[in-house]
């Protein structure tokens, strides 16, 4: 499962296992209210929590589990498939959980959606390695800065983005 040359090369090709990675973080969440949201770094509209629940091995995921994952992130925020902009993604960095996973998102996000904006797929382990029980929260802070990235750069005009795991 670890990377042999110790680099996690989450949806690459060359993909051969993930990089074990140390974290802490902090988020400090509040109720979204108009005076505040100019000041805002991110507003996540929605997010939902899913067990994989049965799969072939540890380290190959279960594609319909992660697509209701996404379903309910989205039912709770309120938007279609077609204004997703950025997916925040696990990202195995393995040759057999990679493709599930996008596969998954592929079915939910794109197919058959009227997808006028680009979808950004977002992983996180590639820059700082799996973090274990930091994941989540270091999952939210990749996801703040790329979408910083993104409106800083005018890459999109109105942001939305989705976690499910």
């Amino acid at each position: 499962m670890l990377a042999p040359d110790g680099r996690c090369k989450s949806l690459d090709m060359a993909a051969d296992g993930y990089v074990r990675g140390e974290a802490v973080g902090v988020l400090m969440l509040q109720a979204l209210i108009e005076e505040a949201a100019s000041m805002a770094l991110a507003v996540f509209a929605g997010s939902s929590v899913n067990q994989d629940g049965r799969s072939s091995s540890l380290t190959a995921p279960n594609g319909p589990a992660q697509q209701e994952a996404m379903r309910m992130a989205m039912r709770f925020a309120g938007l279609a498939a077609a204004q997703i902009t950025h997916l925040q993604m696990h990202g195995t960095g393995t040759p057999l959980g990679d493709p599930i996973e996008m596969g998954a998102a592929a079915t939910v996000l794109v197919d058959g959606s009227q997808r006028v904006a680009p979808l950004a797929a977002c992983v996180g382990k590639t820059w700082i390695g799996h973090t274990e029980a930091a994941a989540g929260a270091m999952g939210l802070t990749h996801a703040t800065a790329a979408l910083s990235h993104s409106l800083t750069h005018g890459r999109f005009a109105q942001q939305r983005v989705v976690q499910g795991g």
